[in-house]
């Protein structure tokens, strides 16, 4: 597409000085990350876990860095100072967007998509090249990184850190899947897949570097060098130890924290995870 390819030139070239012209072409990109038409990662059927990396838009994330200047965004300059790039100030937003943003400190970047009927319990904060779905839950101070997909109707509950990842380019961002619960204080990292309907326990981390132990089907999950840790569908993830089997940390009896899956969602996992409607 024609904005694919005047993003990269213009990321490659890193000319001297931006043009006007420049400056729009960034606009109107950013303005395509607002309306959910660019995203970082989008689903891909053709590909073994289900998505693909846009690295053109983080490309267009970045440019926004290189091109902007540091500038005061305070609500009050001596009670609250706020310096950041002019082309990225805080998202806005309007009654008719569809978002509840309950007041009391949250902040979301510009350059996201939000999507109708999401609710921002305060202080949370979503970040630039985020795509959050319709029908989500970001409760108190919850995080969801640069370039995160979250899917709808996900829970991303108190405390919990959603990663982002910008560079390299080429790296698939976090991607959450729709329906699925992100216990509080939970985390998520380095490009970890969590598949829809899948459930977080409270305290819950993933990355690429710990192994995710599946009691159900009798297996071990990985990441390898050219693909991300995937947490099944419908998995119900909690906070685990495994032993040390050698050396002084076998005589010590000491333990490594491993995520572990101890079940896969049914009707009693979806009754005791229900949120009400009123909540929404």
């Amino acid at each position: 597409m024609p904005m694919q390819s005047d993003i990269e030139q213009l990321f490659d070239s890193k000319p001297g000085s931006y043009s006007e012209a420049d400056f729009d072409l960034f606009r109107q990109f950013k303005a395509m990350l607002n309306a959910g038409q660019a995203r970082a990662a989008e689903p891909d059927a053709a590909s073994p876990i289900g998505w693909k990396v846009n690295g053109w838009v983080k490309k267009g994330i970045l440019l926004g860095f290189r091109m902007g200047a540091v500038v005061d965004m305070s609500a009050h300059p001596a009670r609250q100072p706020w310096f950041d790039k002019a082309t990225y100030p805080v998202k806005t937003f309007t009654a008719a967007s569809g978002v509840r943003i309950v007041p009391g400190g949250s902040s979301i970047r510009d350059g996201c998509f939000v999507g109708r009927g999401v609710t921002c319990m305060p202080p949370m904060y979503i970040n630039v090249g985020a795509y959050v779905d319709d029908g989500v839950m970001v409760d108190s101070h919850a995080l969801v990184g640069s370039c995160a997909q979250i899917g709808k109707n996900c829970h991303i509950s108190a405390a919990s850190q959603i990663g982002g990842v910008l560079e390299p380019v080429g790296a698939l961002p976090v991607i959450v899947e729709d329906d699925v619960l992100v216990g509080g204080n939970c985390g998520v990292y380095e490009g970890t897949v969590v598949k829809r309907r899948a459930v977080l326990g409270t305290g819950t981390i993933l990355n690429r570097s710990t192994p995710v132990y599946d009691l159900v089907r009798g297996e071990v999950l990985h990441a390898a060098n050219d693909s991300p840790l995937v947490i099944p569908e419908g998995a119900v993830v909690v906070a685990g130890a495994r032993a040390v089997t050698q050396g002084p940390g076998k005589d010590w009896g000491v333990s490594l924290y491993t995520p572990v899956i101890v079940k896969y969602r049914d009707a009693k996992t979806d009754a005791k995870i229900q949120l009400e409607d009123l909540l929404r």
